[in-house]
């Protein structure tokens, strides 16, 4: 009975016309049914997507010496898959309406099945394969980096102004999470079999035909979803894209690139701390996944915290607590390094813990709050267009504040890029971190400044009318979210939101 259901579902027909999610009508006569189902497997899809794109932060604690990789190189390996993840962002965004949500759902799970066996291979035959090979394959994970991309202008199609922010909000933490599951699947594994990375890879290939077949029963195309990649050049016309694509270099290219950095790190400084190469492995994936964990749960909070004492002040107080955080790292790693050795103490591994984890947990807060700010620049832009009024102003305002989404989300994903290879530079000439953290520590100190001058330091007139009627529409470029916004955006007149 239930095979027959199931076969009944994969043959009917999966393409909807006319979809119109602000009928109220045929919303609660059925239309939000089929929307949470496929909400429901655009977030199955996302999150696997979210550990392929991760699974080598995972691998590098498995790849001892018998790999022939070395520690700067597992730091490229990291830095390659999200420079792939982060560039496919922006075409990611174009597929849903080129192909179909669901096909390209199918698609984009399926492809995954590729790097994901390529990597079993590699970990069951140590020694055999160069860094070449690694390089290549981790090259193919950064296509799960781009499923976030087209499902989030997926589901913001299927949602009516009014749920965009609990749906998109829903589909970002979903996705987000698949990294620190990965991790803590791979603790497991360490635990229980410790020389068999090949069992994680076997996991998510069952995961990934499971989400691939599950997307083509369960999940539709919409026969209307445009994107124009016209509002994303336009965007770029303006300084304030270029000024938040900064800042979110500092917040979500600090969340994943510690995501793929941190086992390593941690890895590296326990093997400092006198631990042999396994153990180390082990201690470093019991404690690697809380960051990932806690900077996931953290987003949404960011975008509340925003909705109430203003996108620029608490994306402002965000850094000042990322600086404050670097410098424990800082303190700690330069403490360390006057061992002889840089032999890590007990006091320093727990500052390396306790700052990356408040990193972590900061700039979540971060990528909600610097996302609130978008729709009010905008907004305010639109007031003083030429020619322009009413509908149109609105229109003009959520295309371009979805094109910045999008493009600040690739932008922000080359942070993680530039957060492992200026690791791997600093273990490589001076065997240890530290020289990285005043580096990040001096970035977060620019991107607070910027904060300040252009988004924190004027005066605001609240208009106490303006009630935005939902969350920023995913137009034009098809952007996306990725902090997903918790409420309603406040307009602030005169100065663009200074707070």
């Amino acid at each position: 009975m239930a095979f027959s259901t199931l076969l009944h579902d994969l043959r009917r027909d999966h393409t909807i016309t006319d979809w119109d999610p602000e009928d109220r009508h045929a919303w609660d006569s059925g239309n939000a049914a089929i929307a949470r189902r496929n909400l429901l497997w655009s977030v199955i899809c996302e999150h696997i997507g979210f550990s392929i794109w991760s699974l080598f932060s995972v691998m590098a604690l498995f790849m001892g010496p018998q790999y022939g990789i070395n520690a700067d190189q597992k730091f490229v390996i990291a830095a390659t898959a999200t420079f792939v993840g982060a560039c496919l962002r922006v075409p990611y965004t174009q597929a849903t309406a080129r192909f179909g949500g669901r096909n390209w759902a199918v698609f984009s799970a399926v492809v995954l099945l590729i790097p994901t066996g390529l990597t079993m291979m590699l970990m069951i035959n140590p020694g055999e394969f160069g860094f070449g090979w690694f390089l290549a394959v981790a090259a193919l994970t950064g296509f799960g980096g781009g499923n976030f991309a087209s499902s989030m202008t997926n589901i913001n199609a299927f949602y009516p102004q009014r749920l965009k922010g609990w749906a998109l909000g829903l589909n970002a933490g979903g996705g987000n999470i698949g990294v620190p599951v990965v991790q803590l699947i791979g603790l497991l594994v360490i635990w229980l079999a410790t020389d068999q990375p090949e069992i994680l890879c076997a996991i998510y290939l069952v995961a990934l035909a499971v989400a691939g077949i599950g997307a083509a029963v369960f999940m539709d195309n919409l026969d209307h979803q445009t994107a124009s990649g016209r509002a994303m050049i336009d965007c770029l016309k303006h300084y304030d894209s270029w000024l938040i694509s900064v800042l979110y270099i500092g917040t979500f290219g600090s969340f994943i690139g510690f995501s793929f950095a941190f086992s390593q790190v941690l890895s590296l400084s326990f093997q400092s701390s006198g631990q042999s190469a396994a153990a180390a492995s082990l201690s470093a994936a019991q404690i690697a996944w809380i960051g990932p964990l806690l900077g996931s749960l953290f987003r949404p909070l960011g975008g509340k915290f925003a909705d109430r004492f203003g996108g620029g002040r608490v994306t402002l107080w965000s850094f000042v607590a990322m600086v404050a955080s670097s410098v424990i790292l800082v303190v700690s790693g330069t403490f360390a390094d006057s061992h002889p050795g840089h032999r890590i103490e007990s006091a320093q591994l727990a500052g390396f813990i306790v700052g990356f984890i408040l990193l972590f947990a900061i700039s979540g807060i971060a990528n909600g709050s610097v996302y609130k700010i978008i729709p009010t620049i905008f907004e305010h832009k639109s007031r003083t267009l030429p020619g322009i009024s009413g509908g149109a102003a609105v229109l003009w305002s959520r295309s371009m504040s979805g094109a910045l989404i999008g493009i600040a989300g690739a932008v922000g994903a080359l942070g993680g890029v530039a957060i492992n290879l200026v690791l791997r530079s600093s273990y490589k000439a001076n065997h240890s971190a530290t020289v990285a953290f005043w580096i990040f520590m001096a970035f977060y100190v620019v991107a607070g400044v910027i904060t300040w001058w252009f988004y924190a330091r004027r005066e605001v007139v609240l208009d106490p009318h303006f009630r935005h009627t939902g969350d920023i529409e995913v137009a034009g470029a098809g952007g996306v979210d990725d902090t997903a916004p918790a409420g309603p955006v406040v307009q602030a007149t005169p100065a663009v939101d200074a707070r």
